[in-house]
C-alpha cells in the first residue's frame, strides 16, 4: 500500500496598504510606526523598518550580527529599531512593534516596574543610551507572519542580514 503526500498548502498572505493594518491604524496615528525583527541563517540578522507617515516610504535599516539565542537576537533587534529612530527620526513619539512576544513583554516590564529588575537590559539600554527613547515609546506586539506591511518588510530585510 502506497503512502499519500499530503498536499502542500500554501499560504497567501495580502499585506496591508498602510504599516499597520486598519483595525489598529488609528491607534497610533500621529506615532512613528517602527517594526523590529531579527533572523538566523548563516549569521544574525536585525532589521528595522520605519515610517514617518503611514503614507511615507519606509526607511529601512538592517545589520549582521553573530548569532545568540533567538530571543536575545530579538530583544537585540528591538533595541536596533529604537537606536534607529532616535538617530533618523529624534524627538517623535513612536510605537515599535515586534512579533516576538518575550522581548515587548521584557521592555513594557522594564518600562513599569524600573530598569533596576533587569539589570542586562538596564546595561545595554545604557551602551546605547537608549533609556529615554524607550520610556517614551510604545511597545506593542504584533503577529508575526500575517498581514501587517511593517512586520512583513522587517521578517525580508532581517532574513536578508543574516543571509
Amino acid at each position: 500500500m502506497s503512502k499519500r503526500r499530503k498536499k502542500k498548502i500554501v499560504r497567501v498572505i495580502h499585506p496591508s496598504v498602510n504599516p499597520l493594518p486598519l483595525r489598529l491604524a488609528p491607534l497610533y496615528a500621529g506615532h512613528l510606526q517602527v517594526f523590529s525583527d531579527a533572523s538566523q541563517k548563516r549569521h544574525g540578522g536585525l532589521a528595522a523598518v520605519l515610517f514617518a507617515t503611514p503614507d511615507s516610504d519606509a526607511v529601512i535599516r538592517s545589520r549582521t550580527v553573530p548569532i545568540i539565542g533567538s530571543n536575545e537576537l530579538e530583544l537585540q533587534a528591538t533595541l536596533f529599531a529604537l537606536e534607529q529612530a532616535r538617530d533618523l527620526f529624534p524627538d517623535r513619539p513612536l510605537a515599535l512593534f515586534s512579533d516576538n512576544q518575550d522581548a515587548v513583554l521584557r521592555l513594557n516590564r522594564s518600562k513599569t516596574e524600573g530598569l533596576e529588575q533587569d539589570p542586562v537590559l538596564q546595561q545595554m539600554l545604557g551602551q546605547h543610551e537608549l533609556g529615554d527613547t524607550l520610556a517614551n515609546a510604545s511597545v506593542c506586539w504584533i503577529k508575526g507572519h500575517g498581514s501587517c506591511r511593517g512586520n512583513i518588510l522587517a521578517d525580508q530585510h532581517a532574513a536578508e542580514a543574516a543571509s
